[in-house]
């Protein structure tokens, strides 16, 4: 192709599935290196109901699936992150946050030149599954920011004043009108689209689809 392939991402930074198949994605494209792509992330909400200060993180599991159920998927989680790297666990303590102002992070990542809003997103993940740091408090989205060539002051500043907050709402609400209801969501060239944590073979596959044509 002479062109890079348009990749965009549809997923929340607390979805662990976001996290496997953003992996499960780079896998695919390291095994094609010669074919180029510009991967872009648009913001989900799982849960945008939750308070802007979060929620004790087992406490929302059990609250969704029950204790026994709980317990089981977060055990689960730790299981299937192994194989891409990925070290899920849930620290005492940890929180579930209210991802708006993460989104909206993200957001500004993908306007500013010389930002790379993968790696800002790859933080996110890892700074929540891996680290259990509360990625809904500004002050801690202002330090990944601030180590991802962005201005942490400003940011900080930013986010506490709600900048940008309609904008990105409104990004999540044309998502689901145009039918996406769940994440991970891949979408290629605007054409073609995947849905879920697949394997890499499922990406590879769109991929050659494409560079053939």
């Amino acid at each position: 192709m002479n062109r890079p392939i348009q990749i965009e991402i549809v997923s929340d930074p607390v979805c662990p599935w976001c996290y496997i198949g953003g992996r499960r994605l780079q896998k695919a494209l390291a095994a094609r290196p010669g074919l180029a792509a510009d991967v872009h992330w648009l913001p989900f909400q799982l849960s945008p109901d939750l308070p802007r200060e979060g929620r004790d993180r087992r406490e929302h599991y059990v609250g969704i699936f029950g204790p026994e159920r709980a317990e089981q998927i977060m055990a689960g989680m730790a299981e299937r992150g192994r194989d891409d790297g990925i070290a899920f666990q849930v620290k005492p303590g940890a929180r579930s946050p209210n991802t708006l102002s993460a989104q909206v992070l993200l957001h500004w990542a993908g306007q500013q030149p010389g930002v790379d809003q993968g790696a800002l997103a790859e933080a996110l993940f890892a700074a929540h599954h891996e680290a259990c740091d509360d990625i809904g408090d500004p002050e801690v989205l202002a330090r990944i920011a601030g180590e991802h060539a962005m201005d942490a002051a400003q940011v900080l500043a930013d986010l506490r004043s709600g900048k940008d907050e309609d904008v990105v709402t409104a990004q999540i609400d044309e998502l689901r009108q145009l039918g996406i209801g769940g994440v991970p969501f891949f979408i290629f060239d605007r054409r073609l689209a995947v849905s879920g944590a697949q394997p890499p073979e499922a990406f590879l596959e769109v991929l050659d689809q494409l560079a053939a044509e």
